[in-house]
């Protein structure tokens, strides 16, 4: 028996106009009955999903990580399951995931594989995968344009974080947990809730997506430089066993700063302190390999 999926690929990403025929015939291939629907962009896919929840089995998402932000607090609200196919440039969900990168592959996975529950953070009623965070990423997000991401793909993270690396400054903020309250002077604080982010880094070196806890770092270094010796360790997470990193770990969080700062998730700026997170847990149910 066919499954009904509504298909939304953001044609916008960094493979999805040229590779959106072939996602159509290997999901058809795979026994898919298909409703692919178009928006003028991701921001549009929480009507769309709507629109279709009751018409569809599942959900199938190609794009990157803000794609999949895009649709995720509507795939809570209908609990329809989802199928991620990466077409994006950092794609960090599906790297957590296990997910492969192969199209013929990913289609695979989602016609064959398990569905897992997987945790999601929130922040200020905004939901997310991979990580939250303010201060230096969020500096990297403004300059990391479409076109920078099409001409260099998953480099343009690392060339854009060297341009923005010796401009940044210390803000002051202040951490606090249920059973602890901390001032850091500090140039990035994030807030993971998935292992992956920003192109491969690790939020921690035991994240999972699936653990019930909230990871936070605060890279508390005063010259531009110390973030030097930290870079090869983030592809890890092992930049949390430095003494210029605060390591923490909680399933609430607030955030205060003197003035509102933005706040990128999963790589879309998308609120601003003072800011709650909190995890919830086996919110959102996804296709991952066997």
């Amino acid at each position: 028996m066919n499954r009904r999926a509504l298909l939304l690929v953001n044609r916008q990403s960094r493979q999805g106009q040229k590779r959106l025929s072939e996602v159509m015939s290997c999901l058809v291939e795979q026994g898919f009955e298909l409703i692919a629907a178009s928006a003028e962009n991701p921001q549009h896919f929480s009507d769309v999903i709507r629109r279709y929840q009751h018409q569809v089995d599942l959900v199938i998402v190609g794009g990157g990580d803000g794609t999949l932000n895009a649709a995720v607090d509507t795939l809570v609200e209908t609990n329809l399951p989802l199928g991620i196919l990466p077409l994006g440039t950092a794609n960090d969900l599906a790297r957590t995931l296990k997910i492969p990168n192969s199209l013929p592959e990913a289609t695979k996975v989602i016609a064959n594989g398990k569905v897992q529950r997987i945790d999601l953070g929130e922040v200020n009623g905004k939901c997310f995968f991979n990580v939250a965070s303010l201060g230096m990423s969020v500096k990297i997000t403004q300059r990391l344009t479409k076109e920078v991401k099409r001409r260099w793909g998953i480099f343009a993270y690392a060339f854009t974080a060297v341009k923005v690396i010796w401009e940044s400054r210390p803000f002051s903020a202040e951490i606090r947990l249920p059973d602890q309250s901390i001032k850091v002077k500090t140039v990035q604080i994030a807030i993971g809730n998935g292992r992956y982010y920003g192109g491969g880094m690790a939020v921690a070196p035991d994240a999972m997506i699936d653990d019930q806890r909230l990871d936070l770092y605060s890279l508390e270094i005063r010259h531009w430089w110390e973030i030097i010796p930290l870079l090869p360790r983030m592809r890890q997470g092992r930049h949390i066993n430095a003494r210029n990193v605060r390591a923490l770990q909680a399933q609430e969080i607030e955030i205060y700063t003197r003035k509102p700062r933005p706040i990128n998730t999963d790589g879309e700026i998308t609120t601003y302190t003072p800011a709650y997170f909190r995890v919830i847990p086996k919110a959102v149910a996804v296709f991952v390999p066997r």
